[in-house]
């Protein structure tokens, strides 16, 4: 196994290319610790924002994602600070400050968790988020499952290839558009202050503990759920 570990302060900007798939914990440290069993080995180092503006990551002559980055909170380049870039030929790990922001570029799955600061991703594969306070950005060829304390701004957006669950447990004013596999619908909670715009290839599945209204004229509702009594905790 290859690791690599740095200093990073308590709230970095955490950069992570995964070739294949990466599970990103929050931790309660000022360092980044990196590993891998990827043969082609890992790299970790301290860049500028503007430097690494775009994202890309390949297997070979296969490149699996070649896209601009964007940061949380929807600026794109920025060149003001520094950021830890994090970039994996295989499968790995990282373990970052738990205040970090984050943004996560995988060719197939990605696992984030124990975040503090906002949370942007795009895979290839399947995205699984829990226990992290703001998703800014989520993007899929397979399923997304997310589970997070709050939306930053007036809007989000999310987008899965296949299935999309979505909990937010600070969520009491929203109004969600959603495009699956079984049509278009719009539903309200409160007075619907965030728009929030979900695609997925399958179905869409929305948790919540407010009561969601169906818009007219079709007033029609997919698929909601309560939360479960043993869904995680900020």
């Amino acid at each position: 196994m290859t690791q690599r570990s740095i200093f990073a302060g308590r709230t970095p900007t955490v950069i992570i290319k995964a070739g294949t798939s990466v599970t990103v914990e929050g931790w309660d440290s000022d360092r980044v610790l990196a590993e891998t069993d990827a043969r082609a080995g890992l790299k970790v180092e301290t860049r500028s924002e503007g430097e690494i503006g775009r994202a890309r990551a390949a297997v070979g002559d296969r490149v699996l994602f070649d896209l601009r980055l964007k940061l949380p909170g929807g600026r794109e380049n920025e060149s003001s600070g520094e950021a830890i870039e994090i970039q994996i030929s295989g499968n790995g790990k990282a373990r970052i400050p738990e205040g970090s922001r984050v943004k996560v570029y995988a060719g197939r799955n990605a696992e984030v968790s124990a975040i503090r600061g906002g949370v942007a991703i795009v895979a290839g594969g399947d995205v699984r988020v829990h226990n992290i306070r703001s998703l800014v950005h989520a993007s899929s060829g397979g399923s997304i499952d997310m589970e997070f304390e709050t939306i930053e701004g007036d809007e989000a957006k999310f987008e899965a290839g296949r299935d999309l669950r979505l909990y937010v447990r600070d969520l009491t004013s929203a109004r969600f558009i959603v495009s699956d596999l079984g049509g278009y619908w719009e539903g309200v909670i409160g007075a619907g202050k965030v728009a929030v715009r979900l695609k997925a290839g399958g179905d869409v599945t929305l948790v919540t503990d407010q009561k969601v209204e169906a818009i007219p004229p079709n007033y029609l509702m997919g698929q909601i759920e309560r939360p479960s009594a043993g869904s995680d905790s900020p």
